[in-house]
């Protein structure tokens, strides 16, 4: 048997090697878990061959490493070695996923949390929806519609040339009050989280916190227009409950933003 030698705080600790734990640990790099299982067992084998039957938690990961390096892929070694430094990082990490309805945030958003062991996920509309138990209909107005006709509650006169990609503008300039607030909290009290929707646009979200090397913005869209009006008709089927778009000049607003 092969013991995992390891330290919480001052107290140490022993415990047989897993193929499991190490499977997980290995399915961050693009593995399958099949596959990330199969090289588990290659590396338990490896180290019984090798005669090692007690390693330290910092060894077993240059072992892994090189394991990965020489037998396997050296960019999954690189992509362990990454994700590694992630998560002995003192600092928390703040994914950021934006896209219009449709392209598949809540998806993604997901897959990553499964992936990277993330328990703290949040959207958009839910923090909106806070925002609107605290900001009266008569106070913002915009706030209280969705990002698809936000445009219909815009006192002023509109300036720009399409009414829904102006309403959109002034739904996303409000609800990042609050998506700016769960991301400095999060910063503040050290916890990793993922926030997505269709509310994370770049060019909004304070530059201070962008530039942080631990806030990670991705725009996912989808290039093929079909494509996206499917996806938006399954999403709309999957949520009753969420009000569709009226039709504008017969195109779907989701396309337009």
């Amino acid at each position: 048997m092969i013991m995992i030698k390891g330290a919480v705080g001052k107290k140490k600790y022993k415990e047989p090697f897993s193929k499991g734990i190490m499977a997980r640990s290995l399915y961050i790099t693009d593995l399958g878990y099949d596959k990330s299982y199969e090289i588990a067992t290659c590396i338990e084998n490896k180290l019984l061959e090798e005669n090692i039957s007690e390693i330290s938690i910092e060894d077993l990961a240059i072992f892994v490493t090189n394991y990965l390096k020489n037998y396997v892929d050296p960019v999954l070694a690189e992509k362990y070695i990454k994700w590694r430094n992630v998560r002995k990082s003192k600092e928390p990490l703040i994914i950021l996923i934006g896209g219009a309805s449709g392209v598949g945030t809540s998806s993604m958003a997901f897959e990553l949390a499964s992936r990277l062991g993330l328990k703290n996920l949040i959207s958009t509309d839910m923090i909106r929806e806070v925002m609107r138990k605290i900001v009266s209909q008569e106070l913002s107005p915009v706030i209280h519609k969705s990002s698809f006709n936000a445009y219909e509650s815009i006192r002023t006169p509109l300036l720009g040339p399409d009414p829904v990609v102006e309403g959109f503008i002034s739904h996303v300039d409000v609800v990042n009050v609050g998506v700016e607030a769960v991301i400095e909290r999060a910063l503040k009290e050290g916890i990793s989280i993922i926030i997505e929707g269709v509310h994370i646009v770049p060019g909004f979200i304070k530059e201070d916190l962008i530039r942080k090397s631990n806030v990670i913005l991705f725009t996912l869209i989808v290039r093929d227009e079909n494509t996206h009006k499917s996806n938006g008709t399954a999403h709309l089927a999957e949520q009753p409950t969420k009000p569709a778009y009226k039709s504008h000049q017969h195109q779907n607003p989701s396309t337009l933003i």
